[in-house]
């Protein structure tokens, strides 16, 4: 009892006065939420915290959407603009949104820790209609780099925000299938930016309208995020306890909202401290998780899946498929995996979906690698390339794809969860980076290489996974 007492009066202490007898409230009920949690057999509705998470991973649909907006029209800009044939210029229009996107990814934890996750999204979209705009009507190549930039800044804080939004606003029992929609709206951001820059080529000037476009969801996330609901592990890492039973109220509904307290109670009793150092996530008892977690990222791009995006219009143009069709094909077979991810992630689990899915990428890999064998020709090596490019995209999704951003939010402890995420994002990005600039600019052959021996690096991801597992 005394130690019961001891630690309200601790919590008492640093908690704002609105907000210490709902404080008070808890701990002098222990017993009666104790109870609670174990008659608590009922699952939430997840039809409450639905429009919360898809206004969130509207952050993600913008994500994909820039990622893809210069694929088809980047000939058109470069005329326009004055640097056609130019290829380090192309180079840069495309990977300096990546560049602003380490720059920010790197603050992002910090920011999400310091403002709270509905006031980074609106940070997130911020830049993003500012950068959009700037490239919209731009008539130099440095204009075009600014608004690149500017828009790359928000794609590096999207990602951890949204990844920690879904996660803390989410039902236990939907927030695998949630977290699937992270991938599900970059795959529609997309096929999106793909489809919308078909007339480029038809119409003069209407690589504008592609970057006007994006301008209508960023607008909209900023504006709907007034209307969401606050992370309640925020609000309760701020003292804010009343806010955050207001906030699960909306969330889960009113008979849910002692059990949630209870249980996030019990996560935040370890948490002794309201600041992390960096150097903490470096080293001492921090440092292995963190290097699971950037490991995860960094496995997800090494895997090839962008040697094989930048390279499927060639191997679909060498089966005889026109361009547009082959982007579509390449679309629906990213869409179908995560799809399939979203219906599987809370049955089968993260740890089952991400061995698999290497485990298919490693297979396809093997498809492809026999398709360029001399023993097979003519149409069967067409198809072989074909259906392990396809094979290969389809199991990326399925598992490297969604789970790292879902399973690493679930794995951090809570006093390091947005910086740790910070970090893992960044090494993400560097290697996304890298090897973006490093294909337009010529280095094809590096990226050949690099695609095929996926089957080692499943190999290691597995070793990785069974680490986390331990722990």
């Amino acid at each position: 009892m005394w130690e019961r007492e001891g630690r309200a009066f601790s919590m008492y202490k640093r908690m704002p006065s609105r907000d210490r007898s709902d404080v008070m409230d808890v701990e002098e009920n222990s017993a009666f939420s104790q109870d609670s949690v174990d008659v608590e057999t009922t699952n939430p509705s997840m039809w409450l915290s639905f429009p919360h998470v898809v206004v969130g991973t509207l952050s993600s649909f913008l994500f994909g959407y820039h990622l893809g907006v210069v694929n088809e029209p980047l000939e058109s800009i470069s005329l326009d603009l004055g640097f056609s044939g130019n290829t380090l210029a192309e180079g840069l229009v495309v990977s300096t949104c990546l560049g602003g996107a380490l720059i920010a990814s790197l603050f992002s934890g910090w920011i999400a820790d310091g403002v709270g996750r509905r006031r980074a999204f609106q940070l997130c979209a911020l830049p993003m209609i500012i950068g959009a705009s700037t490239s919209a009507t731009t008539k130099t190549l440095a204009g075009m780099l600014i608004g690149r930039f500017l828009v790359g800044t928000g794609m590096g804080i999207g990602p951890s925000a949204v990844a920690l939004y879904v996660t803390e606003v989410s039902p236990a029992s939907v927030r695998g299938t949630y977290g699937s929609f992270i991938q599900i709206a970059t795959c529609l951001g997309l096929m999106v930016a793909l489809f919308i820059g078909i007339p480029v080529k038809e119409i003069a000037g209407w690589w504008r309208i592609c970057f006007w476009v994006s301008t209508i969801p960023a607008g909209f996330l900023a504006v709907a995020m007034m209307f969401c609901a606050e992370s309640p592990h925020w609000l309760y890492k701020q003292g804010r306890i009343a806010e955050a039973e207001a906030e699960f109220e909306r969330l889960l509904g009113g008979s849910h909202v002692k059990y949630a307290m209870v249980e996030l109670a019990k996560l935040d009793r370890g948490d002794d401290a309201d600041t992390v150092k960096l150097s903490e996530l470096f080293y001492g008892r921090h440092f292995r998780v963190v290097y699971i977690g950037s490991t995860l990222f960094a496995l997800q791009q090494l895997s090839g899946i962008n040697a094989v995006f930048y390279f499927s219009s060639s191997v679909f143009k060498s089966a005889g498929v026109p361009s547009d069709v082959a982007n579509a094909f390449i679309g629906v077979a990213n869409l179908s995996g995560s799809i399939i991810a979203m219906l599987l992630m809370d049955k089968l689990g993260r740890k089952m979906l991400l061995l698999w899915s290497f485990f298919g990428m490693a297979i396809s890999m093997l498809v492809q690698v026999a398709a360029a064998n001399t023993f097979v020709s003519g149409s069967a090596s067409l198809y072989l390339s074909v259906g392990g490019m396809l094979m290969f995209v389809l199991t990326f999704a399925l598992g490297a794809g969604p789970v790292p951003s879902l399973l690493l939010p679930e794995i951090f402890p809570g006093r390091i969860r947005a910086k740790a995420m910070a970090i893992c994002m960044s090494v993400h990005w560097v290697i996304f980076f890298l090897f973006t600039f490093i294909f337009v600019i010529g280095c094809n052959q590096f990226l050949r290489w690099l695609a095929l021996p996926a089957f080692a690096r499943a190999t290691w991801t597995a070793t990785l996974i069974l680490d986390v597992r331990k722990r």
